[in-house]
Formats: C-alpha cells, structure tokens, sequence
C-alpha cells in the first residue's frame, strides 16, 4: 500500500537517512513499486521531482536523497490499488494552485467510492489530470475549504482547519484516508489508521518528521490518533483537530459504506458550516 513521508523544520536541514529508508519502501523493503514523488520547498514555491516508476530503482531519488536540503518536504512511494495506470498523471504528490497559493497534498489508502458517478466527493470547480481516487479527493477537498479559506492561523485554528478536519473524516468513512497537504507554509496531515510522527528539537533548530511507518530506530516514533488533523509550521505544531464524534464513529477499517455511513458523512459535511440543500444533498445522494 503506499507511503508518506513529511518534513516541517525551523530551517533546511538534510534527510539523506530517512529519504534513503522511505526510497527502499518504494518495491524493496516494502511492495510499493508504481511510482513516486517528492515536493519540497525550495524558495517562496515548491519544487517537485515524480516518477511512475519504483523508487528503490530510481537514480534521481537516490540522488536527491544524498543531497536534499529543505524545511518542508512531502514525499510518496506508490502502489496502485485499485489499479489504475503508472503515468505521471497518476504519480503523487499533486500540486494545484487554490486561494492565491500553491498546494500539494499526497494519500495512503483508498477511497474508491469518491470516483464513482454517485459518488460522495465530486470536484466542481476543476477536473483532474490523472485517474486516482487520491487526485479526485484532493480537489474535492479544496473546493471545499475554498469558500472559508483564511490565510492566518491565530490563536484558534480557522474556519478552513476545522472545515478540513470534518470533512477528512467524511471521505475517510468511505475507505482509507491517511494524507499529507500544504499550502506552501504549512504542513498539514490527516491520521485515518496509518501514520506516525518523530519531533526532534535541539537548540539549533526544531523539527517533525511523519511517515506511513517509522523510517529511523528512533524509539519516539508514535501513531497519530485516527480521526487527527495536525497542523506545523516551521517545525512547531499549531493545531490538532478532530472530526466531531459522530463522525468518526463511522470511520471504518476500510469497507463499503452503508447507508448509515451515507447518514452520517452527510451530517458531518453540514456540521462543518454547509448548505445542506445546496452542497450536502446532491454529492452525498
């Protein structure tokens, strides 16, 4: 299944051993053999190397594992499931532009069921290059936040924060949805059932690593809660969001919904600020 692995640091920093490890995951150590991708900052925008091609075959990832250097960084290693072809339409990280920013954003699980015509989660305002259910999920999601979107996070978490977290939990109630987004400035990851997260802080810098599994014999490796938005910028975490319990209740270890499920991912998507005529309704059937 695929894999993730995410940065936010106080400053650029190398990642030769832990990129070396999570490119071995890529058809070696681990089955995920149909491509990979890696975003990470590189000024004021993002600079993004993909292959559909296994990671642990790859020159270009072994060489940007040796020599690397950046304070927010989103990788993937892919395993198509459900298939669909390994072109680089369908090689994550994707990137769009959305509220005056750039955004990436990478998925472990699968959600077939936001692909479908009566599906849950269809994007209105642009169309996906690719085939992935991962693709269709990410421009679901920012159309969503779009309406709200702030570009502060003050002393409470805006409105878009909390609209991501309920609405990341009413997608995940349809398969696995375990992610990691940004929006250039911040680090953004969803916990379904598989991830887990290293802080590291010295007095030169702060650091935090999440990955699908741990990549280093570091002991503080720790999953995050299912149902969890985390929130980092610059190393340092600001937010950590949860679905309403409603919501996760009806978060399942993968499965087709029912139409309790239906139920309650429609309550969930209305509780996060809604028109329940006008956008729940229709998208949930």
């Amino acid at each position: 299944m695929c894999e993730l692995f995410g940065l936010s640091a106080s400053r650029a920093i190398a990642l030769q051993a832990p990129l070396e490890a999570f490119r071995l995951r890529g058809g070696r150590s681990a089955d995920n053999p149909d491509g990979w991708g890696i975003a990470y900052r590189n000024g004021d925008t993002f600079a993004v190397s993909k292959e559909p091609l296994a990671a642990a075959r790859s020159p270009l990832l072994a060489q940007l594992a040796l020599t690397l250097r950046s304070d927010l960084v989103i990788a993937h290693v892919r395993k198509a499931n459900p298939p669909t072809p390994a072109v680089p339409a369908n090689t994550h990280p994707f990137v769009r532009e959305c509220c005056g920013r750039q955004w990436v954003f990478a998925h472990n699980g699968k959600v077939p069921e936001v692909v479908e015509p009566q599906g849950c989660c269809h994007p209105q305002r642009s169309r996906p290059l690719g085939e992935t259910d991962s693709e269709h999920a990410f421009y679901f999601l920012l159309d969503e936040i779009a309406a709200v979107f702030g570009s502060v996070l003050g002393s409470a978490p805006p409105d878009w924060l909390g609209r991501l977290a309920a609405l990341s939990a009413d997608v995940a109630a349809y398969g696995q949805f375990n992610f990691l987004m940004s929006d250039g400035e911040h680090l953004i990851a969803y916990g379904h059932d598989r991830l887990h997260w290293l802080p590291h802080v010295t007095r030169g810098y702060r650091s935090v690593m999440l990955a699908s599994a741990p990549l280093t014999a570091d002991r503080r490796w720790a999953p995050v809660a299912p149902g969890t938005l985390l929130v980092y910028r610059n190393g340092e975490q600001l937010a950590e969001l949860r679905a309403p319990a409603a919501a996760l209740a009806s978060i399942p270890a993968a499965r087709t919904p029912s139409d309790a499920d239906r139920a309650g991912a429609t309550h969930a998507r209305c509780s996060a600020g809604q028109d329940a005529a006008t956008a729940c309704a229709p998208r949930l059937g």
